[in-house]
């Protein structure tokens, strides 16, 4: 097991704060074995402490905030990352204000401080989680999913910004990485925080980006980036997983596991840590899986309560597991697609692979488990009335998971709209709008979705 690690010596870094403006001072200091990320406010009265962990998180919009009593630290998932790219497990930063600074909407300044500064080992083993079976959390149209990996660390980002209807750059955008601190530092680190034009007046009237400029933030107009230049075609989803590994790195740990997201924030990959988090000791090694308390987070039916809600049986029942049902809004299931389904003897047995209408069973299943879900609805059964926009993008084969999603878009008396989408290893493969018909008393045929 990899041993912690600390700072050889002290740095120290000032700059401005993104969202207050104002000239901030860190230091950050070498931590014994144990502390994990500190965070000490040495401008207030007593200097508080504020410990890195999802369990200190409150919902602040475009940021991640940590407060502990009066003290509150903003913006820290840069240096997070970075801290994570480094491999540093334990330090003590110390802070005269609120905000870290923005630097220049990177983490690659504080990991080349960081570097500078030197790494040493405490002789002391390092916690460890391992995802063992899928956990994940959702909320509108975002998902964040972790998968099963024994060794190492990957994650694959869909970001999507085409309803801001920008044609300066390719507004979908999807990154998968393997996270090693190589990585890190030349493909993730780099990348810096972006806003789009038409959001800046929104956001300045609530008080934020006081700090943000075009020289410490990529700002997307309709033709492109403003007085400044891509550092990657694809900066923006880089950026994002750059977030996410700060935010995830308040586990404390090192991560053993894949990570699907689509259109993730700060508070669902807060949601995730503290998932990935609950439970653990202060040491040692840590599974995370579905049946566990540190899995559950919204609604989740096992295989078995799946039959208890819908009337399918093989070879017709197509969902496996579901992750996560947001009260009726929203859900996250699998399906495992093994060489033994019964499918795969007939069509292309030579070449096998799922058939396309199989799979858009697979994600009306779903939608049609999110909207029974729905609490005092009374729903007893829907069926499948209407398919829309069915498009099918990358083959499916035996080994594949298929992480479905679905979305409630529109209910209107008895009929919903549901977008549904089926990903392997963060790549959609499939996509379709669902419309239903539901019914409170079971007097029609059983639900074909």
């Amino acid at each position: 097991m990899p041993e912690q690690r600390t700072l050889a010596r002290s740095v120290e870094i000032g700059g401005v704060g993104l969202h207050s403006g104002r000239e901030v001072e860190i230091e950050i200091q070498p931590g014994d074995p144990g502390t994990g990320i500190v965070f000490i406010r040495a401008d207030l009265p007593g200097e508080p402490r504020v410990d890195a962990l999802p369990e200190n998180h409150v919902p602040k919009p475009r940021r991640t905030a940590l407060v502990k009593g009066s003290a509150e630290v903003e913006t820290p998932e840069h240096l997070l990352a970075a801290l994570f790219g480094a491999g540093v497990h334990n330090a003590v930063v110390r802070l005269g204000g609120s905000e870290l600074p923005g630097l220049d909407g990177s983490a690659l300044p504080y990991y080349e401080a960081l570097r500078d500064a030197g790494v040493k080992g405490q002789g002391v083993d390092c916690p460890e989680v391992r995802v063992r079976q899928p956990v994940a959390v959702s909320e509108g149209g975002a998902t964040l999913v972790g998968l099963s990996r024994d060794q190492g660390f990957s994650i694959g980002y869909t970001l999507d910004y085409s309803q801001l209807g920008t044609s300066a750059f390719p507004s979908t955008q999807f990154l998968q990485v393997e996270v090693t601190e190589d990585s890190f530092a030349r493909e993730i680190a780099p990348a810096r925080t972006f806003v789009f034009e038409e959001e800046i007046e929104q956001l300045r009237s609530e008080g934020l980006g006081k700090g943000a400029n075009t020289k410490n933030t990529l700002v997307i107009g309709k033709r492109g980036v403003i007085d400044n230049e891509l550092r990657f075609k694809d900066e923006l989803v880089r950026h994002k997983i750059l977030d996410l590994i700060g935010d995830l790195y308040l586990t404390r740990s090192r991560l053993h596991g894949h990570f699907v997201a689509t259109r993730s924030g700060h508070a669902l990959n807060l949601r995730l840590a503290r998932i990935l988090r609950d439970g653990q000791g202060a040491g040692g090694s840590r599974s995370v899986a579905p049946g566990s308390a540190a899995a559950k987070s919204g609604q989740d039916f096992s295989s078995r309560e799946i039959l208890e809600i819908i009337p399918h049986r093989y070879p017709f029942l197509l969902v496996d597991k579901v992750l996560e049902i947001d009260d009726g809004r929203s859900g996250v299931g699998v399906k495992n697609v093994t060489i033994n389904e019964p499918f795969f003897q007939g069509h292309f047995p030579g070449r096998p692979v799922m058939p396309g209408v199989l799979i858009v069973e697979a994600m009306a299943q779903l939608a049609g488990l999110v909207m029974r879900s729905r609490k005092g609805s009374g729903v007893r059964i829907v069926i499948l009335i209407s398919l829309d926009n069915v498009k099918f993008r990358k083959m499916v084969e035996p080994g594949d998971q298929l992480i479905l999603e679905a979305n409630v878009k529109k209910v209107r008396s008895s009929i919903a709209q549901v977008a549904t989408r089926a990903l392997v290893c963060g790549v959609v493969v499939a996509e379709a709008d669902v419309c239903f018909r539901m019914l409170q008393e079971d007097k029609e045929p059983a639900a074909r979705g």
